[in-house]
């Protein structure tokens, strides 16, 4: 190999550090990586990627002399350099930002974690994605929506809230990215499902002869306060119900749908006492009623993917309730609460245009 007088010692260190990471990839607990390509431990966010190297294996990277490597076209120090960090990703026991399945030998859990709903995708190798692709097969979540997982379905495009995550677990990075539907921001909303499920996951082992069932927060703490109804173990009145059914599904709107669908929802269940009409908000948004219909009506489908199980167990609910309290009149909000976020077969034009909105809509459209 010719070597420039002045950068004799910085390419002896590369030369240097190429054997080393060498040796550690050839020992026999890293076998299993040698036929992977340089790719699979590459990071979006890297600058300077050997491109003509990073299709090849490890293995044949290993075999081949460093004088031919460095002697590659489009190969100078700059990407040797990157070379080397990429092998030594490869040698790490886990990928960048992985999580460790159990506690270390000073019983400290592992250093590196996702965490849930703000997964950068600069920083998601495939190395990483096939251990989030795995998580979800070990604990058989491929049949599970990418809807009920998502962090905010603001962030997930409708046309995917039903998509199994199935659907992505026989894929590589690069495939999902040369979908033509699937643009950063799509593919960011899918890395978020995948990474909050291995970040919650990712300990629990699913040979255990315990197991574990995913369910969004929200939906966890509805059903114990449904199931307690149901068994009459807790008092209910019109106050509890308000407490322990309407805010934590008002509180989840809010996430799901923004704060404009929210305030909608709000002036539908007369939480607000504002006394706009939808006629009068349609006309000021620029809206047509129907438009505002529709706004409403997809309060019921984002709640049919969060909580598919949802209908049926409120269904129960009021009729437990109705046959518990004679008084109706607590049973008001209840019963709009269901209308809105449990439709069922009901009407697509259920809302009368002379409930209220919020009175901010009738003051300005925002």
């Amino acid at each position: 190999m010719k070597m420039n007088r002045s950068s004799v010692a910085y390419e002896y260190r590369l030369v240097s550090n190429f054997d080393e990471v060498s040796k550690k990839l050839l020992s026999e607990e890293l076998a299993d990586r040698l036929d992977k390509p340089l790719a699979f431990w590459a990071l979006p966010s890297d600058r300077s990627s050997p491109i003509a190297l990073m299709g090849r294996t490890l293995r044949e990277l290993l075999a081949t002399p460093f004088e031919q490597i460095f002697a590659t076209p489009g190969i100078g120090q700059k990407k040797i350099h990157s070379l080397i960090e990429l092998l030594n990703r490869a040698a790490q026991p886990l990928p960048p930002g992985a999580i460790e399945d159990a506690a270390n030998d000073d019983g400290e859990t592992g250093a590196a974690s996702v965490e849930i709903g703000s997964v950068d995708t600069s920083l998601v190798s495939e190395a990483l994605w096939v251990q989030w692709q795995q998580t979800v097969r070990d604990h058989a979540l491929g049949r599970e929506t990418l809807g009920r997982f998502s962090p905010s379905l603001q962030n997930l495009p409708r046309v995917i809230w039903n998509t199994p995550l199935d659907a992505y677990t026989e894929l590589t990075l690069q495939d999902i990215r040369s979908l033509k539907t699937h643009g950063e921001k799509r593919v960011k909303a899918v890395l978020e499902v995948f990474g909050g499920l291995h970040a919650l996951l990712a300990r629990v082992s699913p040979q255990s002869h315990l197991g574990v069932e995913v369910q969004p927060k929200f939906v966890l703490e509805l059903e114990r306060w449904v199931t307690g109804v149901l068994e009459q173990t807790v008092a209910v009145d019109a106050e509890a119900i308000r407490r322990s059914f309407v805010n934590p599904l008002m509180a989840q709107l809010y996430v799901d749908a923004g704060e404009h669908i929210a305030r909608l929802a709000e002036s539908r269940l007369r939480l607000d006492g504002s006394g706009a009409t939808v006629r009068q908000v349609a006309r000021r948004l620029g809206l047509t009623r129907a438009r505002v219909y529709q706004l409403l009506n997809d309060v019921g489908a984002m709640m049919s993917v969060r909580w598919p199980q949802g209908q049926s167990l409120v269904n129960r609910l009021s009729e437990a309730l109705h046959a518990q309290i004679k008084d109706t009149g607590q049973l008001e909000l209840f019963d709009a609460v269901c209308e809105l976020f449990f439709p069922g077969k009901r009407p697509s034009a259920a809302f009368s245009a002379s409930e209220p909105l919020p009175a901010e809509y009738a003051q300005q459209a925002t």
